[in-house]
């Protein structure tokens, strides 16, 4: 599967009956990060069998606790199954001082080293990279400073068939660069041009988090045209108000930055405790962008 995400938790600020706070797993082709790490994240990683030793980095969109609270208890479970390779844990300033005080004041620490990397504000930035995918900053509107996250998979190399290498007695030292888009040029000084002899690398994708934020178009142009987008869409839009006022957003309000962002699919989440049934919350997107889902526990999205 070249991309999937998995729901651990999509409730807001109180956790109620099978519903956490935030916390998700975004895979692309085995390459694994957490995004937000609330309490309980780590229980949901176990109910729904993520192996945790692979896990790259961990992305914090901002210190409120029911984005981080799961972070203590998942890093002393990592550690007691034997982690050794280093863990980049990507927030605003503060949390690597929590994690250093909680191991203080147990006396204990980490067979691994966590490597903690500070996030700016105010202009989306690249704090990411690998051979597979790059991560950006979204730069949100909350009450204290939050960032989401933009995931872009690298574009992968052309496919060439054992049939053409054959064809065209194609060398071996060759085959990287007709990978990488070259043209062959044969023996005698005969062109083939590369899309003779290639197919296309598979499709790329792009995912793009909006945790906590009121509504903002100034993301617009960093999530235009993203094939998956989870928007918070705390409230139903009869809390429009309460929404301005907390800085969160309405149903109606995610449904507008994707629609006005072309995105691919529309994900929610960041339920208010106060709602039991989420079904009017898919109902009221969906009347402003049709491809709507909702975030749910245990939910698992994959895309070839």
């Amino acid at each position: 599967m070249a991309f999937s995400l998995t729901i651990l938790g999509a409730n807001s600020a109180i956790p109620i009956g099978n519903r956490f706070p935030t916390s998700q797993i975004v895979e692309f082709n085995q390459h694994k990060f957490m995004v937000d790490c609330g309490e309980g994240a780590q229980l949901q990683v176990r109910k729904n069998k993520i192996k945790l030793q692979g896990l790259k980095a961990i992305f914090i969109s901002h210190l409120h606790g029911d984005h981080y609270f799961g972070i203590f208890g998942l890093l002393g479970t990592m550690n007691l199954l034997g982690r050794t390779v280093p863990l980049k844990i990507f927030s605003y300033p503060g949390l690597k001082e929590m994690i250093e005080l909680q191991l203080k004041a147990s006396k204990s620490g980490y067979e691994f080293e966590l490597v903690f990397i500070e996030l700016g504000h105010g202009t989306s930035e690249l704090i990411y990279e690998d051979n597979v995918v790059e991560v950006y900053t979204i730069p949100l509107s909350h009450r204290i400073p939050t960032n989401g996250f933009l995931f872009k998979e690298k574009r992968g190399k052309r496919k060439i068939s054992k049939f053409h290498i054959e064809e065209y007695n194609i060398p071996i030292s060759q085959i990287n660069g007709i990978k990488e888009g070259a043209d062959f040029i044969s023996e005698t000084g005969e062109v083939i041009p590369n899309i003779e002899i290639t197919d296309n690398p598979p499709k790329t994708w792009s995912y793009a988090y909006c945790s906590d934020t009121k509504y903002a178009e100034r993301i617009v142009p960093i999530i235009k045209g993203v094939d998956v987008l989870y928007h918070e869409a705390t409230f139903l839009k009869t809390e429009l108000k309460r929404a301005k006022n907390t800085m969160h957003s309405t149903t109606a309000q995610a449904g507008k930055i994707a629609k006005l962002a072309e995105v691919g699919e529309l994900i929610i989440g960041h339920y208010s405790a106060r709602y039991k049934d989420l079904n009017p919350h898919l109902e009221e997107t969906k009347e402003v962008f049709e491809n709507t889902h909702l975030a749910i526990e245990g939910g698992r999205f994959e895309y070839p």
